[in-house]
């Protein structure tokens, strides 16, 4: 059953990008250009996933469990940190240079997209760095 929902959820959440037009790395663009043809209409879109998100996680925080008894992770620091700032930059300097971010990345990868699958291998690589680095212990 988990695996049903997990597909589920995610083909919901592809069907959302597609309709959304986040697959297409232009239409990205040309919302991060506020300077030249400045394109708001994936204001909608956040706001709409802000709400649902807002909404969703209210209800989350109520429940010891998920719907399948499995554990919530849910963050609890406050802290903003040096690599908390750094992954952000790294994430919205990626997103801007692209117009692809991790989720249409792997909607463009599904679709056999040039563009989608050099993302993806790219995005594969940056966790596997990630992995390696050393971490300081609590």
């Amino acid at each position: 059953m988990p695996i049903i929902i997990a597909l589920l959820s995610g083909l919901l959440f592809g069907f959302g990008l597609l309709l959304a037009g986040m697959g297409n790395p232009a239409k990205i663009l040309a919302f991060l250009d506020v300077t030249g043809n400045w394109d708001p209409s994936l204001l909608v879109t956040m706001a709409v996933a802000m709400v649902i998100s807002g909404i969703a996680y209210q209800c989350v925080k109520k429940r010891p469990a998920s719907l399948l008894n499995c554990p919530l992770q849910i963050p609890t620091s406050k802290v903003i940190t040096n690599k908390l700032v750094i992954g952000s930059v790294l994430f919205g300097l990626g997103w801007g240079l692209a117009g692809i971010c991790p989720g249409p990345a792997i909607l463009l990868t599904g679709m056999g997209l040039t563009q989608g699958i050099l993302f993806t291998l790219a995005m594969i690589a940056g966790m596997t760095i990630f992995q390696l680095l050393p971490r300081s212990e609590k």
